[in-house]
């Protein structure tokens, strides 16, 4: 069972990806490796606050570290927060595909003169 604080985790990792603009610094920083906060903004129609904004809210979840360099900020990815979010995804990935699975047995048990041809043929 999740203790209170792990369940706060969970909630400010999943509270940080559901924004696209933060999901969008997240993967920027996946590809390009740290980063000062003004790269990291460039191209969003968002002020220089909200960025500040979005990237304590990604600190707060613990998906990037920020140090010092010179007046620098500098960002990095930290992506173990979000193995809770993979693994809650491949349970229902799992349950999906048990579904079209026995879908997929359900369709070919009631034509089975139609097993194995395309959709063209079949018409």
């Amino acid at each position: 069972m999740a203790t209170p604080s792990t369940e706060r985790k969970s909630r400010r990792v999943f509270r940080a990806i559901a924004d696209p603009a933060r999901r969008k610094i997240l993967d920027r920083l996946a590809t390009q490796g740290e980063s000062p906060a003004l790269e990291l903004g460039e191209g969003f129609r968002s002020s220089q606050p909200a960025l500040s904004k979005h990237l304590k809210v990604l600190r707060d979840a613990g998906l990037v570290r920020v140090r010092r360099e010179g007046r620098l900020h500098l960002y990095a990815l930290d992506a173990g927060p979000l193995r809770e979010v993979a693994e809650w995804i491949d349970l229902y990935q799992r349950f999906w595909s048990g579904r079209l699975d026995a879908l997929g047995q359900y369709l070919d048990s009631r034509n089975p003169d139609e097993k194995g041809k395309s959709p063209k043929e079949t018409r």
